[in-house]
């Protein structure tokens, strides 16, 4: 896990969808730790609590496959790379007024990314919108084998049953939910609108079709963060409350931090646009952007600050909600939510492929690399994701100095 996330945190560009579906190449198609079902529910539960997406997935994978060690390893090394090469970014930034021009390199990933999204995005649908039958809920360590295929075990009649864990919802609610979910998405509606809406409206079918056995269970409460006392606590408190609070995208982090700091006086515009900057060019989790702009209000101590306290929510929604995905999934109500939100995040990655796409791809140098990365992708299914995106980057430098 180490290795992997180390690398994932060194070479993942693109934003939280591309990210995912890094992971998901490496975690499901070729570790084989866990299944497209239980990877899909894991996105969904990230989907439901506050933060940085694919930080989140990173965190749930590491205590899914190694308890609290993984938790923080899994966590600490796909947000370490971004946050020491954005630190170094922002000292040269404060001493030096500027940003290195990297336009180029950025035009060329951009395109790039859409193909691994895509690439990613096609089995998770297919997961998220068939009639599979019932889905067996993991637990933490129930994945260790790994790869490693088992002989089937010898039938054991005497042994207590578990009870089986309900059917998924039905093909033509669920493409019904998606559907609705992408058109809501592609009008604009907030995505966590979206999530809550399709969960909520899967439950609501449920219900329909179940009838009055289905009124059992509690959905997951609130989570709360406990209070930290630290010093220079205004800067620490302040990305604290936004970790906490925040969904949505690297995007929505800047816009809040827009009203929250800018409107404020602490921080000027031209610094928080060129944040946006360095959160695109580097790898890993966007909102380590934070760190570049930690450094611009008060120096490597702030920038530290600031990284803790944007991060630190993850790592406690993460623990305190990941025991209760297996529950989600052998309750019928909420595993008929659980459903309807991962119809929905499907729908969402592709609002992100789409959007992306019509803002990115438009001139023949973005169609060229888009193309290619495609073939890439979907024709040569072994080649790592990393090198697709480093070959767009190469690509885009290539084509708009030609």
């Amino acid at each position: 896990m180490f290795r992997l996330f180390l690398r994932l945190g060194l070479t993942a560009f693109g934003g939280p969808a591309a990210h995912i579906a890094m992971m998901q190449r490496e975690v499901v198609e070729k570790r084989r730790w866990m299944d497209h079902d239980h990877f899909l529910d894991l996105i969904g539960a990230t989907n439901l609590i506050p933060g940085p997406n694919s930080t989140e997935m990173a965190i749930h994978i590491g205590l899914e496959r190694g308890g609290w060690r993984g938790l923080l390893v899994a966590g600490a090394c796909f947000i370490c790379p971004a946050v020491a090469l954005t630190g170094v970014i922002a000292a040269l930034y404060q001493r030096y007024g500027q940003l290195p021009e990297v336009s180029a390199f950025i035009f060329g990933i951009k395109p790039a990314v859409i193909a691994v999204i895509l690439a990613a995005a096609l089995p998770l649908a297919k997961k998220a919108l068939m009639q599979q039958g019932p889905i067996q809920a993991q637990t933490p360590g129930s994945s260790q084998a790994g790869a490693q295929a088992q002989p089937p075990a010898p039938a054991q009649p005497l042994a207590p049953a578990q009870p089986p864990a309900p059917a998924k919802m039905p093909a033509a609610f669920l493409w019904l939910i998606a559907i609705t979910a992408l058109t809501a998405g592609l009008l604009g509606v907030n995505e966590i609108y979206v999530l809550f809406g399709a969960g909520f409206l899967a439950l609501a079918i449920a219900v329909a079709r179940q009838g009055k056995r289905t009124l059992q269970g509690v959905f997951p409460i609130l989570l709360q963060i406990p209070a930290i006392v630290v010093s220079n606590s205004r800067i620490f408190f302040s990305f604290l409350k936004v970790g906490a609070i925040l969904y949505g995208s690297g995007y929505v982090l800047f816009a809040f931090l827009d009203s929250e700091l800018v409107a404020r006086g602490l921080l000027s515009r031209k610094v928080l646009i060129d944040a946006i900057a360095v959160g695109q060019f580097t790898p890993g989790p966007v909102f380590s952007s934070v760190t570049f702009i930690g450094w611009q209000m008060g120096g490597w101590q702030s920038a530290a600050l600031a990284t803790l306290a944007i991060f630190l929510p993850s790592f406690v929604f993460v623990a305190l909600s990941h025991p209760l995905v297996p529950r989600m999934r052998r309750s019928k109500l909420f595993s008929a939510f659980l459903d309807g939100v991962n119809a929905a995040s499907v729908a969402i990655i592709l609002t992100v492929c789409i959007d992306f796409g019509r803002a990115t791809i438009t001139s023949w140098q973005a169609i060229t690399i888009a193309i290619s990365s495609a073939i890439v992708v979907f024709g040569f299914p072994k080649v790592n994701n990393a090198w697709v995106i480093l070959g767009g980057a190469m690509m885009g430098y290539l084509l708009t100095r030609s």
